[in-house]
């Protein structure tokens, strides 16, 4: 719950408001039952007036909870929903520090999983806290305590009924918390499973996996399937475990009563409300058992959220270092690097410069490190060991924006962003001019199709580019990466999905229109 402190500040007036509607609705739940017993008496009485007034008020309680519970479930939304939203919003930001080890560490189907179906998870846990958690002790100690006062001579009688009733929740509580655990891993899978499917749906179908796929999903669908039959299982077991010991207390407290030899009218009377006292300190401890169940879920879902937001990013810059771009020489000194994972470095004793205004060719047998040495450059990753400079500053002194300012990276694999192809070009340079869109998509050999639609750069963008082929897709990746005309430009394969031609004329741009 540390991590939602901060949050709870920014909604101290809703917080007060739904306590306040929760002591309204306790006090009137747990009064009315006093109100029958003296309408009873009343009665027996033959006292009209007790009768009207206690018979007014109690539908005056009535009401007033009604107005209370529609009040406090307004007050619980907008808490449960801000405070997630908030939470939501620094996790995403915090992922959006991660470098790429981080990111592979947790991987991209867990942190989906963590920021969709965990903070809903969490949702749920803070409408349940300032809906039912703060008012079941309430009620559940006023029930208790008024069901003693009711009958005295049985004060055991509530005492063991909710003695018996703890021990049997505490038993399925403590299976539940394994079982939840278990519940998001399997969550996880699923989440992992889809998104690589989707995005390979081309090599599933080209190849006839579609078999397999399903197959694949079906395990560990059946996996979570058996899991949520347990947890089923231990949640069916606590009510008719309740219902049966209160039940049993009631009849036992009964059949004590009317056994009595000096039974008077008084103690006829007060078994309504005892009863009644007794069901509700039951519906109490049920309500609270289901409650804490789905809190315990919340409180599941929080800490792997914690996790993320607790986790420091691999790579870190300075914050106060000078935003300008800097000048486009590289110096490599003896650098090494070994991934996270990896039990053999991936690049060893590196030495090499760079002048500003030269270009270099990488070569190598697939698998050699060529990506990853270009992945050190705009620090997507740290060196294991050994130095990298630019401008013949040390990277890792160079702030994040001047770094971006200074190095862009064009990636084999493109990817553009739902949206517009300005939107995408303009992450190359925010404040791209219509001049600078047309200049970076002559360069990248865009243009020839830009040009071709009516809304040209407004032209949409697909969710997942879809509506754009592979070559496309690369030259407007390429536009992209050379519209801020940058110091250092790295291209890792990026003109692969074009043909020939295509590739020589951007190759020609780059040498010229980039001088």
């Amino acid at each position: 719950m540390q991590i939602l402190k901060p949050h709870f500040k920014n909604y101290r007036k809703e917080i007060i408001l739904a306590i306040i509607t929760i002591l309204i609705s306790a006090f009137a739940t747990l009064w009315q039952p006093r109100l029958l017993e003296n309408i009873q008496k009343a009665i027996l009485a033959d006292n009209q007036s007790v009768v009207l007034r206690d018979g007014i008020g109690l539908v005056v309680l009535g009401l007033l909870a009604i107005i209370a519970g529609i009040f406090n479930v307004y007050y619980a939304a907008k808490i449960a929903q801000g405070i997630t939203s908030d939470l939501r919003e620094e996790t995403y930001a915090k992922i959006q520090s991660f470098s790429f080890g981080n990111i592979e560490k947790f991987s991209s189907g867990s942190l989906v999983v963590r920021l969709i179906n965990d903070m809903n998870q969490v949702m749920n846990m803070m409408m349940i806290l300032f809906m039912q958690l703060l008012r079941m002790p309430i009620i559940l100690i006023g029930s208790f305590v008024l069901s003693i006062i009711t009958i005295p001579q049985y004060w055991w009688a509530p005492v063991l009924m909710l003695a018996l009733m703890m021990g049997v929740g505490y038993i399925v509580i403590q299976n539940m918390n394994k079982l939840f655990a278990k519940f998001q891993h399997y969550m996880d899978k699923i989440s992992t499973r889809v998104k690589e499917n989707l995005q390979g749906v081309r090599v599933v179908k080209s190849f006839n996996q579609g078999e397999n796929e399903i197959k694949r999903f079906n395990e560990t669908s059946d996996d979570l399937n058996e899991l949520n039959i347990k947890i089923g299982y231990c949640i069916s077991t606590i009510m008719p475990a309740f219902m049966l010991i209160a039940y049993l207390v009631i009849a036992l407290v009964v059949f004590l009563v009317g056994r009595s030899a000096n039974l008077t009218t008084t103690d006829v009377v007060v078994v309504s409300p005892y009863v009644s006292y007794i069901l509700t300190l039951l519906f109490a401890i049920l309500i609270g058992g289901f409650v804490i169940m789905n809190f315990t879920r919340g409180m599941v879902s929080l800490r792997r959220i914690k996790e993320v937001l607790d986790t420091e990013p691999d790579v870190k810059f300075d914050p106060n270092a000078p935003t300008g771009p800097e000048k486009g020489s590289i110096e490599f000194d003896d650098v090494s690097f070994t991934y996270p994972d990896g039990d053999k470095p991936t690049l060893k004793n590196i030495s090499f410069k760079v002048k500003p205004g030269e270009m270099v060719g990488i070569v190598g047998a697939t698998g050699s490190g060529k990506s990853t040495l270009a992945q050190l450059i705009p620090r997507l990753y740290d060196p294991t060991k050994g130095t990298i400079k630019i401008g013949g500053k040390d990277l890792k002194t160079i702030g994040e924006k001047s770094l971006r300012n200074t190095v862009s990276m064009v990636l084999q694999k493109a990817i553009l962003f739902s949206g517009t192809i300005a939107s995408n070009l303009r992450q190359g340079k925010e404040d791209a001019t219509d001049y600078e869109l047309k200049r970076a998509s002559e360069i990248a050999q865009a243009q020839e199709f830009v040009g071709q639609y009516p809304d040209q750069f407004d032209h949409e963008v697909e969710e997942r580019s879809a509506n754009f082929s592979g070559g496309q897709k690369q030259r407007l990746s390429l536009a992209r990466g050379v519209i801020g005309q940058p110091p250092i430009l790295i291209l890792d394969d990026s003109t692969s999905a074009l043909d020939a031609k295509s590739e020589k004329l951007v190759q020609e741009a780059l040498e010229h229109d980039l001088k």
